[in-house]
């Protein structure tokens, strides 16, 4: 293909037809949704990918996907661009609060000593830290008590810094400063301002790629709590239920599902029974 210069990017649309073309198989592949609205959205963040490439138009770059060099090749960074990777360490802190509090002494008095636990939109890594942290520090109160962790992504490229667990500074200021000496590392270079996640810590996280759409999950079965926050949002209704349906079945009877506090499962026909807002038990 010939090169082309930046300012014929610019130029570049993405014609309707191409967009219901991508639109339909985002949705039927990997359940998210992408309304009219979203178009100018979505053309922009795979302009990124034009240029790489030097594909000179959308057509073009969606022909790429659908053939079989593009389906090995390109489609993991299409997803990558178009997720959304939005996340917090102790974002949405009553969750742990909960766990702290609440539920971890449950479990330890009914004899559950060694936890599975499956952060199922795991992002960037942040959420599975987190849990490994509030873990960790009941773990150290409670003897023989031991306990792994999932954590599961669409993005490979969130998934890979997931598992590298360096970031910048910013991102772990709202924790405690026992917390910072005892679970992250300043990097030697000053002037980077990047921590990173101790390698104690990072052990306890084993990190895959899951898409939520497909039948079976390659999770082990008899998971004890399960967190599947702030991501059901991009689901319709139905895909929403088959999702949470699929999740419970790699929950035990009894274990704990969480969801983000934007999230609900109201007349849905799911095994879970509520015990807060946001926070289910599996029936059963």
């Amino acid at each position: 293909m010939a090169d082309l210069n930046l300012n014929d990017f610019y130029k570049i649309q993405m014609s309707d037809a191409d967009f219901n073309r991508l639109s339909t198989f985002i949705y039927k592949e990997y359940g998210i949704k992408m309304p009219p609205a979203k178009k100018t959205m979505l053309q922009s963040r795979l302009l990124k990918r034009l240029r790489e490439l030097n594909i000179p138009s959308y057509k073009d770059y969606i022909d790429f996907v659908f053939s079989k060099k593009g389906q090995m090749e390109e489609l993991f960074h299409m997803i990558d661009e178009i997720s959304t990777n939005k996340t917090d360490f102790f974002r949405e802190s009553a969750h742990f609060d909960f766990l702290s509090q609440y539920l971890l002494p449950e479990l330890y008095r009914a004899n559950y000593r060694n936890l599975r636990v499956w952060s199922a939109a795991s992002s960037s890594g942040e959420e599975p830290y987190t849990l490994a942290i509030v873990l960790s520090e009941f773990g150290a109160l409670n003897s023989n008590f031991q306990f792994t962790i999932t954590g599961s992504d669409i993005s490979i490229k969130v998934l890979q810094k997931a598992v590298n667990g360096i970031y910048t500074e910013d991102r772990i200021e709202m924790i405690p400063m026992t917390l910072k000496r005892k679970y992250f590392l300043k990097s030697k270079d000053s002037e980077k301002k990047t921590i990173r996640v101790s390698q104690e810590l990072r052990k306890k996280v084993n990190f895959m790629r899951v898409n939520l759409m497909d039948d079976v999950y390659s999770v082990p079965d008899n998971q004890d709590i399960i967190f599947c926050r702030n991501v059901l949002i991009y689901f319709d209704r139905e895909t929403q239920e088959k999702v949470i349906c699929k999740l419970c079945n790699k929950l035990r009877p009894g274990g704990f599902f969480f969801l983000g506090h934007s999230e609900s499962i109201t007349n849905m026909v799911v095994p879970l029974k509520q015990v807060k807002p946001t926070i289910f038990r599996k029936i059963g």
